[in-house]
């Protein structure tokens, strides 16, 4: 299977491509920078000229493409103003989505985001551990924008019934080199609060792209992808007591379980997180 991977430059991108070729896929990396060769391509996702035309054929790089992986985005609220945002990442999914569309190209596998939940908390959560079955509840220009994708997603595929369009709502990204500095979190139950202290191993985010890409039906689908375990060592009861204390946990967690369930992408798509900070590597 030839991949379209938008976002190849980015922090989980790289792994994403490095973790899918060594699988056997033929991945195209797409983003407005990276390594010159015969497996990137520089296209501006905002250009729908260009993303239509990369995803065509590109000289003796490829002659089209069978899915598409969408990582490329501003990658989270705060790094640009509002507007540039929406005007970034709203206008690069739909040129995406739309492109595939129109190429006859059927597998959509794309970053939604943790956000969608109600990052960053500060209305609580309706209830712990947070999953996919209550609307979303978007706290951000960012956020609002993955909550219009995931809306875009699903209206395209009624439009088209055979077309897939898989959104991973993924945590936080963390490369094993990012692990030593969450011993330091303990110290201080707010400073991760903001995402039910949640983490995504980037190997883990790769193995659940690839298992959308194998599995995913036809449909729009979303989950919840994010490690096992939260990136605090104090337990569950502890942090939920002090910092949610009216919050109702609707059944029972483990002392360090994941307060974002992935429940449902260990189901369906068959999602299992290998890698842990805890670990040490």
């Amino acid at each position: 299977m030839r991949i379209a991977l938008t976002g190849s430059s980015g922090k989980l991108g790289r792994v994403v491509e490095r973790e899918l070729r060594s699988n056997g896929y033929d991945v195209i990396g797409m983003d407005l920078a990276g390594p010159r060769g015969p497996g990137f391509v520089q296209v501006d996702l905002t250009d729908y000229g260009q993303v239509i035309d990369a995803f065509s054929g590109v000289g003796d790089r490829h002659d089209g493409i069978d899915a598409v992986v969408h990582l490329g985005a501003i990658p989270a609220p705060g790094i640009r103003s509002d507007v540039a945002t929406f005007h970034n990442n709203m206008p690069a999914t739909f040129n995406v989505f739309w492109a595939a569309v129109r190429l006859g190209i059927r597998r959509i596998v794309y970053a939604s985001s943790e956000t969608v939940l109600g990052l960053p908390f500060d209305v609580p959560p309706p209830y712990i551990p947070v999953d996919e079955e209550y609307p979303a509840r978007p706290e951000s220009v960012y956020s609002l924008v993955k909550t219009l994708e995931e809306q875009l997603a699903t209206e395209l595929v009624r439009w088209h019934p055979d077309l897939s369009i898989t959104a991973l709502r993924f945590s936080n990204v963390m490369d094993p080199e990012d692990y030593a500095t969450f011993a330091s979190f303990d110290e201080d139950a707010l400073l991760r609060k903001w995402n039910l202290w949640g983490y995504i191993d980037g190997r883990d985010g790769a193995q659940a792209v690839q298992r959308a890409l194998e599995v995913a039906a036809p449909g729009f689908d979303r989950f919840i992808i994010a490690a096992a375990d939260t990136v605090m060592s104090r337990p569950n009861a502890d942090l939920i007591a002090e910092v949610f204390p009216g919050v109702p946990v609707t059944r029972e967690v483990g002392p360090n379980e994941t307060l974002l369930s992935i429940e449902r992408a260990r189901r369906i798509l068959g999602f299992e997180p290998r890698h842990s900070w805890r670990d040490g590597a």
